[in-house]
């Protein structure tokens, strides 16, 4: 692990794996760089990878402020320790958090986005516009686990069986201590509409979408490569938002080639 120095001062943890062309890794909400970890180990065998905590969380530092730009310029920090461009992959809400990043120019030679979790207008129900103040309450009252409760059942989706699971699982303390940065994914993805600025991406884009994934999904990714010019889609097949990276490295080495 190394660290580097955001612009405001903030450390920023990253891995550093295997020889090539560069390519920055992008987490997504409530998990820090180890989700991306074995993703990292495989393109690390014809790349040089670079996979880094998101401020917050992990190993990175964080500040009392939170703003997007704040994140942009944690990823300019990782493009000069990477040599001053890199492809750049993210997943989910860091999918988002990378489009927004390249459409604001920062040094990207190709964006590849997983699953960047968009929500057209129909039978799927978008999270409330003000959900990062709903998480900022939560924490501010020392709710921690409300928070992260709140980002599983009524932003995921996910049944309140496994909610209560969650909450008597080892891993549980982990998403306690990262809740605060749910606010910040909330604040990227904005009110789950594709944002305006996809338009602006002018560099090679794919949008990756699990063949098994649930068709809101589909069709919000496909609506992400319809907005950003020239971007392509691909389909890892049986694959699902949790992905297996031993399924999804071959299609993105495949990109980056």
């Amino acid at each position: 692990m190394e660290k580097v120095a955001s612009a405001d001062g903030t450390a920023i943890a990253y891995d550093r794996l295997g020889e090539g062309p560069a390519v920055v890794l992008v987490c997504g909400g409530s998990v820090d760089r180890m989700s991306n970890a074995p993703l990292a180990a495989l393109l690390a065998e014809n790349h040089t990878v670079y996979n880094y905590d998101r401020r917050g969380r992990g190993d990175s530092g964080d500040a009392p402020q939170y703003a997007i730009e704040r994140e942009f310029e944690d990823l300019d920090a990782i493009f000069a320790v990477a040599g001053g461009s890199a492809h750049l992959y993210g997943t989910s809400s860091g999918a988002a958090l990378a489009l927004l990043a390249t459409a604001a120019g920062r040094p990207v030679t190709k964006l590849a986005l997983w699953e960047p979790p968009y929500i057209l207008e129909g039978p799927r129900k978008r999270p409330p516009a003000d959900t990062a103040s709903i998480y900022r309450a939560f924490v501010a009252e020392g709710r921690r686990d409300k928070a992260a409760e709140y980002f599983m059942a009524e932003v995921v989706g996910l049944p309140a069986e496994f909610v209560a699971m969650a909450k008597e699982s080892p891993w549980w303390p982990a998403q306690e201590a990262i809740a605060h940065t749910l606010a910040y994914d909330a604040t990227v993805m904005g009110d789950y509409s594709i944002p305006a600025a996809a338009s602006s991406v002018t560099v090679p884009t794919r949008v990756f979408t699990g063949g098994a994934s649930e068709e809101w999904m589909k069709q919000g990714n496909q609506a992400v490569v319809d907005a950003i010019p020239g971007a392509t889609a691909g389909v890892v097949p049986d694959q699902q938002h949790n992905v297996d990276a031993a399924a999804l490295a071959p299609a993105l080495k495949e990109f980056f080639a």
